[in-house]
C-alpha cells in the first residue's frame, strides 16, 4: 500500500538520506525477546472462539464523560457503556496475550496456531482500521497495536523460530500492524504541546513495538521523536504539567505515563539509541518525582491542591516500569524493594510478563 504522507516527506529532503536508512540495521528489542521457547508434554487445549473482528467506526463514550477541565471524576454508566462496546477489542488484547504466554511456557503448536489465528482474523477484517473516530476510539486503537504488538515480539524474536513454519500467516498480521501504526501516527502527530499527554506515549510505544515487529525504521524515528517531546515536558521537578491538570489523580497519571516512556527508552537502547539524557536525565527525574510521591503524596496534593486517589497506585501491575526502568538504570533502594513486593509484573499493556524480559541476567551492561 502506499507510504503516507509524514513518510514520504523526509524523503524529499534528499536521496541520501533515505538510502541511508535503506541499508540501516535491521530493528532489535531488548536481549530477554530472544527467549527460547521449552518443550514440554502437556495436552493442548482446544482452541477459543476468536472475538468478533471490530470494524465498526471507532466512536466510544469516555468514562470521563461530564467530567469538568481535570477528566479525573469517573462516570459509570458512560464507563459501563465503553466496556460493552469495546468488550470484543479487550477480549482479543487479552486473549492474544493469555495464548502467546501460555505458549511460551507450554511450547504447544496448537497454543501458537490459536493466537495466531485470532490474529490472522482480524488481519483479514482489517479490524480497527475504520477513519471515523472520536478521541476515546483513537485511543482505544493505539492501546489495542501496542498490547498485540509487544506480545507478538516474544515469537517473532525467540531464538526457536517458532514463526518459521507460518510465513503467508505472519505477513499479513505484519503488515496489518504497519497498517495500525501508520493510523496511530496519523492519530497522534502534530498536537499543540497543552494536549500532549500520556495517550501521546502510549500511542508511541505501540508504533515502537510494531517498528521493532516489523522492522520498520520510520516508525521507529516517529516513537523515538514523540519520547522527546515527552522527556522535554519534564520540568526541573520532576513533573509533567499536562499530567498535573488532572487534580486528584496526576499522581496516577505520573505514574500511568512511565510504562510507556520506560520501554520505549529500554528498545531504543537495544539498537543503539540513549535516551536517558534528554533533557537532563528527564525520565530518570520523572520515575523519582512519582517514587517519592507513592511514598508521600504530600507534595502532588501541595501541587494540584486535590488530596490524591492512590486506589490505582495500589494495583501491582502499575509498576511494570520499573522492570526495564532497573535494567536502563541502577535503582535506588526503594525501588528495588517496590519491585520486590509488587512483582513479577504480568501486563498486557506491555506484551505479558515484562520481569521474565527484563530479568538482570538478560540485561547488557550500559
Amino acid at each position: 500500500m502506499p507510504r503516507p504522507s509524514w513518510f514520504l516527506a523526509p524523503c524529499l529532503l534528499g536521496a541520501t538520506l533515505c538510502s541511508q536508512a535503506l541499508f540501516a540495521a535491521s530493528l532489535v528489542p531488548p536481549p530477554g525477546y530472544y527467549a527460547p521457547v521449552p518443550v514440554t508434554e502437556k495436552e493442548a487445549q482446544a482452541c477459543p472462539t476468536t472475538p468478533p473482528p471490530y470494524t465498526d467506526k471507532l466512536v466510544f463514550r469516555s468514562k470521563y464523560e461530564g467530567s469538568d477541565k481535570a477528566r479525573a471524576t469517573l462516570n459509570l454508566d458512560s464507563e459501563k457503556a465503553f466496556r460493552s462496546r469495546t468488550a470484543a477489542i479487550t477480549e482479543m488484547e487479552r486473549g492474544v496475550n493469555r495464548l502467546i504466554m501460555q505458549y511460551l511456557r507450554d511450547g504447544q503448536p496448537a497454543q501458537l496456531e490459536c493466537a495466531l489465528q485470532w490474529l490472522n482474523e482480524w488481519a483479514e477484517a482489517d479490524a480497527l482500521l475504520s477513519n471515523e473516530y472520536n478521541h476515546t476510539g483513537k485511543s482505544v486503537r493505539k492501546w489495542a497495536l501496542g498490547s498485540l504488538s509487544s506480545a507478538y515480539l516474544r515469537l517473532k524474536f525467540s531464538e526457536s523460530q517458532p514463526l518459521a513454519a507460518y510465513a503467508q500467516q505472519t505477513q499479513r498480521i505484519e503488515a496489518w500492524f504497519s497498517t495500525l501504526a501508520e493510523h496511530t501516527v496519523q492519530d497522534w502527530s502534530d498536537l499543540p504541546l497543552k494536549k500532549i499527554n500520556n495517550h501521546s506515549y502510549w500511542s508511541a510505544w505501540s508504533v515502537m513495538a510494531t517498528a521493532i515487529a516489523t522492522d520498520r525504521r520510520d516508525l521507529f524515528d516517529w516513537a523515538v521523536a514523540q519520547f522527546r517531546v515527552g522527556a522535554n515536558q519534564v520540568d526541573a521537578d520532576g513533573y509533567l504539567p499536562n499530567e498535573l491538570k488532572r487534580s486528584q489523580r496526576a499522581l496516577a497519571y505520573h505514574n500511568y505515563s512511565l510504562p510507556p516512556l520506560v520501554m520505549i527508552a529500554a528498545f531504543a537502547q537495544a539498537n543503539g539509541v540513549d535516551l536517558r539524557a534528554e533533557n537532563h536525565g528527564a525520565l530518570q527525574r520523572l520515575a523519582e518525582r512519582v517514587l517519592n510521591g507513592v511514598d508521600d503524596p504530600d507534595a502532588f496534593a501541595s501541587k494540584t491542591g486535590d488530596k490524591q486517589d492512590m486506589d490505582d497506585l495500589k494495583k501491582p501491575n502499575k509498576y511494570a516500569w520499573l522492570a526495564p526502568y532497573c535494567v536502563l538504570y541502577a535503582c535506588s533502594a526503594d525501588a528495588q524493594a517496590l519491585q520486590q513486593t509488587m512483582g513479577p509484573f504480568n501486563t498486557f499493556r506491555l506484551g505479558g510478563n515484562v520481569s521474565q524480559v527484563f530479568e538482570p541476567k538478560h540485561a547488557k551492561g550500559s
